[in-house]
């Protein structure tokens, strides 16, 4: 039987990730550039240069990609690539190759939802999830709830009215004057801190559904820093207990969804996925449940091209590719997860 492989294209903002996936198989290989160099002078993503280092890092990155699993252009199946959410440009670069080689290569080309790859991103893992499943999307701008029967099979149940969980660490990591990238490096400072100094609220814990808001926690620890006595000396204390707030809030809201279901698997997928608080939490505190909690490998928590091709994929072996695109595309920088079918 012929071999159906997949190559995964993403560029949905900062990452230009490239992932090759066989039907049947999984991930036969990836590569990952970052442009975290090229964005911190600025403090932030600027979606012009981020474009443009795309264009740069696509083909070779394809080419390395290839040759680490021994394959040739001639033997892809399909290409798969990021349609949307994302920065318009940056998802143009991706979307405009991958259609142009699969035409090129007389291949289906596979529009794939940024937020589907991270939902299955932790199926790549020794010991993956078997659906149905409670998924908890800590990605960037968005932090939701699903419930997830299959492929395409998702029902929102839950998400953020304001800033996400990642954009609240980003700003609050900002506002304390933490250098680019400020999430990582307020999670690696909240871990040297004492978070009982401070007392930061814990948004819509009681509002008995699973919707989620950030926004005002980080107004509090903007009003904490203008306290007369606070110091820099500070600001580790004052970053754990902004992460446990934000890994309370997770958790909780977590566990209320299980319950809602009656399933007893989360999955957790996205950035701030990475977390190793929220980990450990959702560990101990499902596990006590009876329930069981999975992750993706660190290395697929950030943007990437293996969760690409893996979905694309998925999408194949279950028949829910669609129909071939012809060339003919658009991008869609906002598109909720809910649409997909």
């Amino acid at each position: 039987m012929a071999r159906i492989l997949v190559l995964g294209v993403e560029t949905s903002c900062d990452e230009t990730g490239i992932g090759l996936a066989e039907v049947g198989r999984g991930l036969l290989a990836h590569r990952v550039f970052s442009q975290i160099d090229l964005h911190a002078a600025y403090g932030g993503v600027v979606p012009e240069l981020a474009s443009r280092d795309h264009v740069r890092r696509t083909v070779p990155l394809v080419n390395e990609t290839l040759a680490a699993a021994g394959v040739r252009l001639e033997d892809l199946s399909a290409i798969a690539y990021t349609t949307g959410p994302g920065l318009a440009g940056a998802l143009l670069v991706g979307a405009g190759f991958a259609e142009a080689l699969a035409l090129a290569l007389d291949i289906p080309a596979i529009p794939v939802h940024h937020l589907e790859g991270h939902l299955l991103s932790p199926m790549l893992s020794a010991e993956p999830p078997a659906f149905p499943f409670v998924a908890l999307l800590v990605s960037g701008g968005h932090t939701q709830l699903m419930s997830v029967s299959g492929v395409g099979d998702y029902v929102l149940l839950g998400e953020s009215v304001d800033d996400a969980a990642g954009e609240a660490f980003d700003k609050t990591a900002k506002l304390l004057g933490l250098p680019y990238p400020g999430g990582p490096i307020l999670s690696k400072l909240a871990d040297q801190g004492v978070a009982a100094r401070f007392k930061l609220p814990r948004p819509m814990l009681h509002s008995g559904d699973l919707m989620f808001s950030f926004s005002g926690l980080k107004t509090a620890v903007l009003t904490a820093t203008r306290q007369p006595d606070f110091t820099p000396a500070d600001i580790p204390d004052l970053a754990a207990e902004f992460q446990a707030a934000v890994v309370d809030v997770l958790c909780a809201k977590a566990k209320a969804a299980l319950k809602q279901t009656g399933l007893t698997q989360l999955v957790v997928a996205g950035g701030v996925g990475a977390n190793a608080r929220l980990r450990h939490v959702l560990r101990e505190e499902l596990g006590r449940r009876g329930a069981r909690v999975y992750f993706p490998e660190l290395e697929y928590c950030s943007d990437n091209g293996a969760m690409i091709a893996f979905a694309g994929a998925l999408r194949i072996a279950t028949g829910k590719q669609g129909a071939s695109t012809g060339g003919v595309f658009a991008v869609r920088p906002r598109w909720p997860l809910a649409e997909l079918a």
